[in-house]
């Protein structure tokens, strides 16, 4: 587990989440591949539907365990193999385990991806978060970026992709390959914002896998 998260940075996480988070619940961090992964997915926040934020949970705490639709995403980009994407269909949410949800993650470091969310801190239901929120955790997701330093990241939705670059991002009008670049501490970054897969932007998911697959294949 300890080579699938950063762990350096999980107590300033925590501290937000005390202050941001349900207090019934944990904070949920990035997992996957933590040196120089060929690509970096940022999603919004965690919710109580992730069965690794209950307070008795005993392993990994990552994004997206115990959800079905989002897995619909990395299968469709052959980053999760057939037996694991139909395993997580069938299973319940409170079937899930810290063994089985390892492995996912350790799929997902042999594929080179790294995924993790701007605002860590777990929400009860999928309500939206401010942009204060969000801000509070700017300057921790770019030490997150640094110290991952992914090839490609990608950002999902107008909000995490504003706020990540500080400028107004519309989705919409990022086709093809087109990225936009965020310098911090002297390096560069390409980031390419992408439609939100999940929720009311479930109908956007094969315009997102479409961009994503053009983005992450080999030059």
């Amino acid at each position: 587990m300890s080579d699938l998260q950063l762990h350096t940075l999980h107590p300033d996480f925590d501290r937000l989440h005390d202050i941001f988070g349900d207090k019934r619940l944990k904070s949920i961090y990035g997992a996957g591949c933590v040196k120089n992964p060929r690509v970096m997915f940022v999603f919004m926040n965690p919710t109580g539907r992730n069965v690794s934020a209950n307070l008795c949970w005993h392993g990994l705490r990552a994004p997206w365990l115990g959800t079905k639709v989002i897995w619909k995403l990395f299968h469709e980009l052959k980053l999760i193999s057939d037996e694991k994407y139909f395993k997580i269909q069938k299973l319940k949410n409170v079937d899930w385990t810290p063994e089985f949800s390892e492995s996912i993650y350790t799929q997902l470091r042999k594929n080179r991806v790294y995924t993790t969310n701007l605002a860590k801190c777990t929400q009860k239901d999928a309500r939206p978060l401010s942009n204060v929120i969000f801000k509070e955790y700017l300057d921790l997701m770019l030490r997150e970026i640094e110290i991952i330093n992914p090839k490609h990241i990608i950002t999902f939705g107008n909000q995490v992709s504003s706020i990540i670059l500080g400028k107004n991002i519309s989705v919409s009008t990022y086709q093809g390959r087109k990225s936009e670049l965020l310098v911090f501490n002297k390096r560069i970054y390409n980031i390419y914002p992408v439609y939100y897969p999940v929720g009311q932007g479930m109908r956007n998911m094969s315009r997102a896998v479409n961009r994503i697959r053009r983005i992450i294949q080999p030059s």
